[in-house]
């Protein structure tokens, strides 16, 4: 049924229901993003306490991902994203009220798998529509992901810092505004999944594995550079700690300008070119951070690690449409799964890397997995499209 329904014309209603989950995606990570010392303040808690509360919503994204396309499967992403998406909602305003640990830590498991149900799921859809289209709208669903997370982070700064709303108001507020987009796209979102080939587990085989290391790679250089960028602009370039950010605000704003015109971009110049382009304008990207002696050139490196590596994710997943090996609804949950896998070891396989030689020699690895990545990329290519 899946199969079939997906191959009709859904319609730019269904296209804008896709973007506007994605936009929640962002939206909501962005909104979590301020509770997190709020939370730690109410609890009275560490900072390597805060760490292991903070896993459990990598934990409970881990747990619900590979389960996420047999329920798309079973109940539609219509019904699994709207209920997911006002879950979403009603979470962010209990992390702002939640007074033990006790209650802390189950909340957050669910609120990971939450998040992880939303990417799983959105992207199925997302494959789906793309495929229905016949066209290229991959990058820019993905983009909105990104304009969620700037909207959030910035709408939040408005609220707080400028109008004087206290964080429980403001998180009001987004969570109002995420129920309001999720009520009014809902009725658009696809009734069907993506079908799992009545196997309930999705784990990686075939080309879909190769697939799943290339998200990894792409989710451990971002998680890296988000964690990580802002230590090595101040302790191995000698920056000032105000300056922390601006390597990761740099990164996201060339990821979100190449998303925008990234399905323009590949339908020009073709899929192969893009992402081996982009792998080498990544490489290069590192070679400047590591290497540059000023400013300008280095910050120029995480722009082009930005650009180059903003289309992998997007594209690989419409590669997803056209593997045989595995049902859409078990490789779109496989390969997520690897890439938030990604994320959570980035950061710390930095850190051992960083620890055991040094900052210079953790940024040459991610230089070095860069250039793997392209070198599997190839092969997917080669394997897929001949």
């Amino acid at each position: 049924m899946a199969s079939t329904l997906s191959a009709k014309p859904l319609g730019a209603r269904t296209e804008w229901a896709t973007r506007a989950v994605f936009f929640i995606g962002g939206f909501g990570a962005a909104s979590w993003a301020p509770l997190v010392p709020l939370l730690k303040a109410r609890l009275d808690i560490t900072e390597d306490v805060l760490g292991l509360l903070l896993l459990c919503i990598g934990i409970g994204s881990l747990l619900t991902m590979p389960l996420s396309g047999l329920a798309s499967n079973h109940w539609g992403c219509r019904r699994v994203l709207t209920a997911a998406s006002v879950a979403y909602a009603a979470l962010l305003v209990v992390l702002c009220l939640i007074p033990t640990m006790g209650l802390t830590i189950p909340v957050l498991l669910i609120f990971g798998a939450v998040m992880g149900s939303i990417d799983v799921v959105v992207n199925i859809q997302a494959v789906l529509v793309e495929k229905a289209a016949g066209r290229r709208i991959m990058s820019g669903m993905h983009a909105l992901w990104s304009v969620g997370g700037f909207a959030g982070a910035g709408l939040y700064g408005v609220w707080v810092g400028s109008l004087g709303l206290t964080p429980l108001v403001s998180t009001l507020i987004a969570a109002g505004l995420i129920l309001i987009i999720i009520a009014f796209f809902s009725r658009h979102l696809l009734p069907y999944g993506g079908g799992s080939g009545g196997r309930l587990l999705a784990i990686p085989r075939g080309i879909v594995a190769f697939i799943g290391a290339i998200a990894l790679i792409s989710f451990l250089v971002e998680g890296a550079i988000m964690d990580w960028g802002g230590v090595f602009l101040v302790h191995a370039k000698g920056f000032d700690l105000a300056l922390a950010g601006s390597a990761f605000t740099v990164f996201s704003a060339a990821m979100l300008i190449m998303r925008l015109v990234g399905d323009k971009a590949v339908t020009k110049l073709g899929q192969k070119k893009v992402i081996l382009g982009g792998v080498l304008l990544a490489f290069l990207g590192f070679l400047l951070i590591v290497f540059a002696p000023g400013a300008v050139p280095m910050f120029s490196g995480f722009f082009l690690v930005g650009i180059g590596g903003a289309n992998v994710v997007p594209v690989f997943f419409s590669l997803m449409g056209k593997q045989k090996e595995m049902p859409l609804g078990l490789a779109v949950p496989a390969v997520s799964t690897l890439g938030y896998l990604g994320i959570l070891m980035g950061p710390a396989a930095i850190g051992f890397l960083a620890h055991a030689t040094s900052l210079y020699a953790a940024f040459g690895f991610l230089a070095a997995l860069t250039a793997a990545e392209g070198l599997i990329a190839a092969y997917v290519y080669k394997k897929l499209l001949g």
